[in-house]
């Protein structure tokens, strides 16, 4: 008997800051998986994508809440229903390594917690027999790995993870448009960025790549000071990818910041909701693989 998707798994969550101090990238990232890959049991979640492809005759073994029964009613066959996820999925992940991405108030970078989400999809997709492939960018395309099956093709993309040294500022709509050019078939795209550029840019490319039929997943990172300003004294405030330098007295701008911040991920929110397309927000101080699990268990709830 399967697992309820509601119920997290019963293995101890991995600390962010006892992940970050692991060197090798495949080895957290097959940590982190296989973990919540036994927690997710033998739930009908089969892989990214949860568009519905085909059927397949019932064989002894399959859940039997794959059924369509009314395919059944008008046959007298039983037939399963197979998604995307089962067949050919490719999986692009784009990961933002613009200077923003360097912040943390703590042990761990955004770009560290967001390095480790990125080798974890990129295993977990590859466990899934998916093609699975990378795009990091800043304001400009830094590294591109075609989404693909062929061998040694997750140790190259975990290489390339592992050598990224965020510097630049963010821009989403050069690295997006590519996209929108070079893509030729649909797939799966995970964007993992603190999404610090105007909601317009945002938004507008990853429309762009949801009307051409892929299936889009965002996952907001963000540290847990940049969401909650617990600062009290007075400081001075280096913009991370400008250099700007700001003093700040921090009960005078406290209100006005989070203000300004939560209408910033409302209109995001809304936005992606309204086109369909998932979103995630992934605090650093959070164990990733709660994040992790959450998520893939609310998409597996959702076929």
């Amino acid at each position: 008997m399967s697992t309820p998707l509601a119920e997290k798994p019963t293995n101890r969550f991995i600390d962010p800051k006892v992940l970050v101090k692991i060197q090798n990238l495949e080895l957290i990232a097959r940590t982190v998986v296989e973990g919540f890959v036994q927690g997710l049991h033998r739930s009908p979640y089969l892989g990214f994508s949860v568009d519905f492809a085909e059927y397949r005759q019932y064989m002894p073994g399959d859940e039997i809440r794959r059924i369509d029964w009314n395919v059944f009613s008008r046959s007298d066959r039983l037939y399963v229903k197979l998604y995307e996820g089962e067949t050919n999925t490719r999986v692009l992940v784009l990961l933002d390594i613009s200077g923003s991405m360097n912040y943390s108030s703590g042990d761990v970078k955004k770009i560290d917690y967001a390095r480790i989400l990125a080798a974890c999809l990129s295993y977990f997709a590859h466990h899934q027999r998916d093609g699975i492939g990378l795009l990091t960018f800043d304001t400009e395309v830094r590294a591109h790995l075609p989404a693909s099956r062929r061998r040694g093709q997750l140790l190259n993309i975990l290489a390339e993870i592992d050598r990224i040294e965020p510097s630049q500022q963010t821009e989403f709509r050069k690295p997006l448009r590519f996209l929108a050019e070079y893509l030729t078939r649909r797939g799966v795209i995970v964007l993992i960025s603190d999404l610090y550029d105007e909601p317009q840019n945002i938004i507008a490319g990853l429309k762009q790549l949801k009307s051409k039929g892929n299936d889009i997943i965002v996952f907001h990172i963000m540290d847990n000071f940049e969401l909650t300003f617990p600062f009290a004294d007075m400081a001075q405030f280096e913009d991370m990818e400008t250099k700007r330098k700001l003093h700040v007295i921090p009960e005078y701008l406290r209100t006005q910041y989070l203000a300004i911040l939560n209408d910033h991920m409302d209109q995001i929110r809304k936005e992606l909701s309204g086109a369909r397309i998932d979103y995630t927000l992934m605090d650093t101080s959070k164990p990733l693989d709660v994040g992790l699990f959450s998520y893939l268990a609310a998409r597996a709830k959702g076929q």
